[in-house]
């Protein structure tokens, strides 16, 4: 009995397709309907693959999600939202056919400025969020040179790998937060003969990424050696945001602007004039504070964050979608009890919190130390109750003095 000749890929017979090929040793056969699809696939392997357009919105609606989360800060949300828009704006530019006459369009890295807890990191978290693009954040002072112990500048990329599920494209599109970036400036001639591994040699290290480079990334985590598996990553469209408190750079622009001058017309500035970051502040003092030319040079836009005063942390406590009232409302929800919270209790809780110093983060430390005994002893207690929260029932923070003394010394 003869057996019926079949394409070995769909499995039709000889009557269903208008030909059938065999294969030179005659055993197999491949019918005119697969070698069409055989040839639209090396085509479309043949081609470029061009990424998807981002979807973007305008600044002004960018602005309005970064309200429903961070409170304040209204010039800094306005540029982080002009220059997240521009960098998406650029990578649909780039990403369109090229022609003789298209315009390359290079990318604007970013610098935020602000003293802690004042939301540089949630700016940047919730702008990926909102765009739908792989965030990675990482510590700038676990970074140090390559061949010493720390985390070599491609653990950035690393992270972010991960972050987008080994998708290198989609990686490749990402946000990365850099935080602490003042920590790896470098530090002063003469002060100690060791080498600067954690400072000058690290922004060193990060000056191909950041211009956009094809940087070389171990798939595993943990500690580099010479056998693991590595993958290339393009970092032209990777959008770096890095950020620091930048603490002493306040008296650097002071010294910059105090007008000296001798004789009687001699006049100086008020002592306790306030420097404002965004205004003051030039390349120039960033390269006195300790970054190196070639790093300032590569984050071109210069964001500040102020402070936060006590009604500010008010807001906080009360207004975004994950506000601290609303956590810990949720909590006590789940023991069956209401929470409720006058505002003379956050006024005090904010109070509590700006004596601290330490900004928003403030918060929450001051929150659980007033709640503790409550939390303590309410799920033993029947549910169905109601807490009502006010100034004079709430829990004297009798530590306070000892945790800003604390902060004050580890900060001198």
């Amino acid at each position: 009995m003869k057996l019926e000749t079949v394409c070995s890929f769909c499995g039709k017979s000889q009557n269903e397709v208008k030909r059938l090929v065999a294969s030179p040793d005659g055993v197999s056969f491949i019918c005119d309907n697969c070698i069409d699809i055989c040839k639209e696939i090396v085509k479309e392997q043949e081609q470029p693959i061009i990424p998807n357009k981002f979807v973007l919105p305008t600044p002004k609606q960018l602005k309005t999600e970064l309200d429903k989360f961070i409170i304040g800060q209204d010039n800094a949300k306005r540029a982080m939202a002009v220059a997240v828009y521009n960098h998406y704006k650029r990578l649909n530019h780039n990403f369109t056919p090229s022609d003789e006459n298209k315009v390359e369009l290079d990318k604007s890295n970013v610098l935020i400025l602000g003293p802690t807890g004042v939301g540089k990191t949630l700016i940047a978290r919730t702008l990926a969020r909102i765009l739908k693009v792989p965030f990675a954040n990482i510590d700038a002072t676990t970074l140090t040179e390559a061949g010493y112990v720390g985390d070599d500048v491609e653990t950035v990329l690393q992270k972010l790998l991960v972050n987008a599920n080994y998708d290198i494209k989609k990686a490749e599109m990402g946000i990365v937060y850099i935080d602490e970036i003042d920590k790896i400036a470098k530090k002063a001639e003469g002060r100690n003969l060791s080498r600067d591994v954690s400072g000058e040699g690290v922004q060193q290290a990060l000056l191909k990424m950041l211009e956009g480079s094809v940087a070389t990334v171990p798939i595993s985590q943990g500690r580099k050696h010479p056998h693991q598996e590595v993958i290339e990553m393009n970092t032209n469209n990777i959008l770096f945001i890095c950020g620091g408190a930048f603490v002493k750079l306040n008296s650097i622009i002071q010294e910059r602007q105090t007008y000296h001058s001798l004789g009687f017309e001699h006049e100086e500035k008020p002592e306790n004039q306030t420097y404002k970051f965004a205004k003051q502040v030039c390349p120039a003092d960033l390269i006195e504070f300790g970054l190196i030319p070639e790093f300032v040079g590569r984050l071109p836009v210069v964001v500040s964050l102020d402070a936060l005063d006590e009604d500010a942390l008010v807001q906080i406590l009360k207004t975004p979608k994950n506000s601290l009232v609303s956590q810990f409302q949720t909590i006590f929800k789940m023991d069956g009890i209401d929470l409720k919270f006058e505002d003379d209790a956050l006024k005090e809780i904010a109070k509590r919190a700006l004596a601290l110093n330490v900004g928003a983060r403030g918060l929450r430390t001051v929150l659980e130390e007033a709640m503790l005994d409550i939390m303590y002893e309410l799920p033993n207690n029947t549910s169905g109750k109601t807490i009502v929260l006010n100034s004079k029932n709430l829990k004297p923070s009798y530590s306070v003095q000892d945790k800003i003394s604390k902060f004050n010394t580890v900060a001198s």
